[in-house]
């Protein structure tokens, strides 16, 4: 009998481990889908408020027509795009080239003074901000999810499962992560 329950305890232990770990990656990477759509609502948000700007700065900004294509083109191959690491590559162009049409416009008084330009600015940085926090919940559920792949004995399971690391949605560019130099 006691054979039997030594048995079993060598058996069943591992197997009910083997089930927590399986649930606690389905759990990680349900977390992780969950950021990624959050990433996409806000940025969806931001590609629907783009063609309101453009239309207003339009009037305005007669010269200015290139860098308005180049906005619409990309706001286009971002709504395209599933994939994380270009999808990430896209919509850094793309607030770069939003990044111009704010400053450009400074050079136009009359559009700095338009009470709807002035509105769709502030909806801009408010949905800029919600797309950094989106950005940091998804890739701190990335973070757990890779650290659980790569860590024994997660890695057999993962292995055992086919759960891949999942991709950061981060900066690429070096300037961008360093601290801007204030002189006085």
């Amino acid at each position: 009998m006691t054979a039997i329950i030594i048995i079993l305890l060598l058996v069943g232990l591992p197997a009910v481990f083997a089930i927590y770990l399986y649930n606690k990656f389905i759990r990680l990477r349900n977390m992780v889908e969950e950021g990624w759509s959050g990433i996409e609502v806000q940025l969806k948000r931001r590609a629907n408020l783009i063609p309101n700007l453009l239309e207003t700065v339009k009037g305005y900004m007669g010269h200015e027509q290139e860098l308005l294509t180049k906005v619409t083109e990309l706001r286009s191959r971002s709504m395209q795009e599933r994939g994380v690491g270009e999808k990430a590559r896209l919509e850094k162009k793309l607030s770069h080239s939003l990044a111009n049409v704010f400053a450009v416009a400074e050079g136009y008084p009359d559009l700095k003074a338009n009470q709807n330009f002035a509105d769709l600015q502030a909806e801009l940085a408010e949905i800029e901000d919600q797309i950094q926090l989106a950005r940091r919940y998804y890739n701190g559920t990335v973070r757990n999810l890779n650290i659980q792949v790569e860590s024994f004995p997660g890695n057999i399971i993962a292995g055992m499962f086919k759960f891949p690391k999942a991709e950061f949605f981060e900066i690429e560019d070096a300037a961008d992560r360093e601290v801007p130099k204030v002189e006085f």
